[in-house]
């Protein structure tokens, strides 16, 4: 939680979505906060340099948007429900660290 530019991947604009919890927390703790999936399509589309990126989404869906990426990213989280093989193959191929875990639980415990 040290890290400032954060990229929330996934339904960030229905408020029952914990993409969208993610998001309003992460705004409300001063976090720079970017969203793909609902608000921006792609991961290239982000304006600032990303340092978390917090997959929220289908991990079918979240494996291509990574695939496609062509931006650096300092570190990924993979929320309960949006990993898979596939995802954690292609990260720890591509040399990109990663941590299975939850965003508002890091954000209850070190924010």
């Amino acid at each position: 939680m040290d890290f400032k530019n954060f990229v929330v991947v996934g339904n960030t604009i229905n408020e029952e979505k914990y993409a969208c919890k993610i998001k309003n927390k992460l705004i409300a703790a001063n976090y720079n906060v970017e969203c793909v999936g609902k608000e921006l399509k792609s991961i290239n589309d982000v304006n600032m340099e990303i340092d978390v990126l917090d997959l929220c989404i289908n991990p079918n869906l979240g494996i291509n948007l990574l695939k496609e990426n062509k931006k650096e990213i300092k570190v990924v989280v993979i929320q309960p429900g949006a990993e898979s093989l596939d995802i954690i193959n292609y990260l720890s191929n591509n040399n990109i660290p990663y941590i299975e875990g939850c965003l508002l639980v890091g954000l209850s415990l070190y924010k």
